[in-house]
């Protein structure tokens, strides 16, 4: 059970990186590109937290937190340039 709950873990969010890669890629703004990186930020994150939770440890915890903070600050830094763009 624990193989195929890793499997499709890895292949769900290996899809979604994917995805994000692709629209960073090819995306037509800046925004896009912005979102799709915080979208793969995010997606690392989740796959930390799933390799955590499939293993049973806490160890990977600070990597999380420090993950969490940057699309946090990187979030919050692209709400502050968009608006100082539109005034």
């Amino acid at each position: 059970m624990k193989v195929v709950l890793a499997t499709v873990l890895t292949v769900l969010l290996s899809v979604t990186a994917l995805l994000a890669l692709a629209r960073m890629y090819r995306g037509p703004s800046l925004l896009d590109r912005v979102i799709a990186a915080d979208v793969l930020l995010n997606t690392m994150a989740g796959a930390v937290g799933a390799e955590a939770a499939v293993n049973r440890h806490a160890t990977t915890l600070p990597v999380l937190v420090v993950l969490s903070l940057l699309g946090f600050v990187g979030a919050v830094a692209l709400v502050r340039f968009a608006v100082r763009e539109e005034s």
